[in-house]
């Protein structure tokens, strides 16, 4: 999968990797963006997306 958002491909590639820490850190920074609207919200949409396809092909193991 192709993502459009810098923080979502790196977190899909900590999230293969098993780097819980990382993965955390980019959760946390972009649902602070989310919240206070400093962005329009694809990016949260599409870290969730990553996180169902990583989940979906069992990469997360």
């Amino acid at each position: 999968m192709q993502y459009t958002h810098r923080t979502v491909q790196e977190y899909a590639a900590a999230k293969k990797r098993g780097d819980r820490a990382t993965t955390d850190r980019i959760v946390a920074e972009v649902t602070a963006r989310f919240e206070t609207r400093t962005t329009d919200g694809s990016e949260a949409a599409e870290l969730l997306d990553a996180t169902y396809d990583v989940v979906r092909f069992g990469e997360d193991l």
